[in-house]
């Protein structure tokens, strides 16, 4: 009996764990939502069931209206601020090709010695043709070009590169090459122009896009090149070759090299807020050479207080010669010069026919003041040449010490 009812509950547990095998896959599937088929289907329905499936929801025809509004949505994405700038503003620049006159200097070894300057005689000059390029950009209709003054200065001949392929002969309406800004003209009408924005007002970190004429390039494909950056910085000081001077520039990393120097600097509303002109190439000078992203762009709003002056008189000449050359009184110096003055520059060379030979200056004089400001250095002196303004003023007056006295001398430039 005992065995009989043994075996009676075995079977029983088959059965329940049996029906809860049952239970527990018809909840997976349903849960899985795999689709159950019967056996007794015939194979006729089943190709009809895999002939709906395959049947197309949506017609042909609208599937590639689909296609086209989505590659239109993304055409669409592409176009940002940046793009549509560049649209606005390049039929306006210009690549500038200029054939120049140099007129070098014959020196030799021993011209960085004070004592060998002092005693030898003046060194001859020798005049050489040279190509050079650079951009710019149209700023009105009828044709006048902004550039920097020393992409065209000496220039015999200056050709102007059109974006659509055009080459057309420009002349110097104005240049100043204190402030390297030069206004050129083409003989053309209808121009596309970019319109100047407000420097003062630009925000670091904003996008900004350089475009120009790096490496003769424009002349490839009639096309200027585009490079975008941001503003880096403004208030930056610099003091250039020849006397130029550079203040509250705008510092950018928009890659600028050899050939950019003239072209605009674009805010993302299609404005120019600059002139791009200089690079910081990781020498020891601030020269065209290759971009490592320090870059520095003439503001806008100073070029605009210049722009009348430039249309209306031409030429801004606010350099001149005085016909000095001057030392910093090091102790070698003033030994080799048998001077006890330590306050001031020396002259070490006095040019012929020179306004300062026509004021009687000697080498071994010392020059303590400019204009009733004190000098200690030739950098002093630069710095106080900058300030005078030839147009107004014809005269530089210096204070000389000489054998133990002062004097005034008055030179007529």
């Amino acid at each position: 009996m005992i065995i009989k009812l043994f075996f009676q509950n075995v079977q029983n547990r088959r059965s329940v764990q049996h029906a809860l095998k049952c239970i527990f896959l018809s909840l997976i599937i349903s849960i899985l939502g795999l689709p159950i088929f019967h056996c007794s289907e015939s194979q006729e329905q089943s190709e009809e069931s895999f002939a709906e499936i395959a049947t197309p929801l949506i017609p042909v025809n609208q599937l590639a209206d689909d296609i086209q509004m989505a590659n239109e949505d993304i055409t669409q994405s592409r176009q940002n601020a940046i793009t549509r700038a560049v649209a606005r503003v390049n039929s306006a620049v210009v690549g500038i090709n200029v054939t120049q006159i140099l007129r070098v200097q014959q020196r030799s070894f021993w011209d960085n010695d004070p004592f060998y300057r002092y005693f030898a005689p003046p060194q001859s000059y020798r005049e050489y043709e040279v190509n050079g390029l650079g951009s710019g950009f149209i700023i009105s209709p009828d044709g006048y070009i902004l550039t920097n003054q020393h992409v065209i200065d000496q220039a015999s001949e200056i050709v102007v590169s059109m974006t659509n392929g055009e080459h057309v002969n420009a002349e110097v309406v104005g240049e100043d090459p204190k402030y390297d800004v030069a206004l050129l003209k083409v003989d053309k009408n209808d121009l596309d122009y970019i319109p100047f924005g407000n420097s003062d007002d630009v925000i670091i970190g904003e996008w900004v896009i350089a475009i120009g004429n790096p490496f003769g390039l424009f002349d490839v494909s009639s096309k200027p090149t585009v490079t975008v950056g941001v503003v880096s910085a403004t208030g930056m000081d610099f003091e250039g070759d020849g006397g130029r001077s550079y203040e509250d520039m705008i510092q950018t990393d928009a890659a600028i090299n050899g050939g950019n120097s003239g072209g605009p600097l674009v805010n993302s509303l299609g404005q120019c807020i600059g002139i791009n002109t200089l690079i910081y190439s990781g020498s020891s000078e601030w020269e065209p050479g290759t971009s490592i992203g320090i870059g520095f762009a003439i503001p806008i709003n100073r070029v605009k207080t210049i722009l009348p002056d430039l249309q209306k008189i031409g030429p801004v000449d606010q350099s001149f010669a005085t016909g000095l050359e001057v030392e910093n009184i090091s102790r070698v110096v003033a030994r080799m010069m048998g001077i006890s003055q330590r306050d001031g520059v020396v002259v070490t060379r006095v040019s012929a026919r020179s306004p300062a030979e026509s004021a009687g200056m000697q080498v071994g004089d010392v020059i303590v003041a400019i204009g009733g400001e004190r000098v200690r250095s030739t950098a002093d002196v630069q710095q106080v040449i900058n300030s005078v303004d030839i147009e107004k003023d014809r005269n530089l007056e210096l204070t000389v010490f000489r054998d133990g006295k002062l004097y005034e001398v008055v030179l007529q430039l």
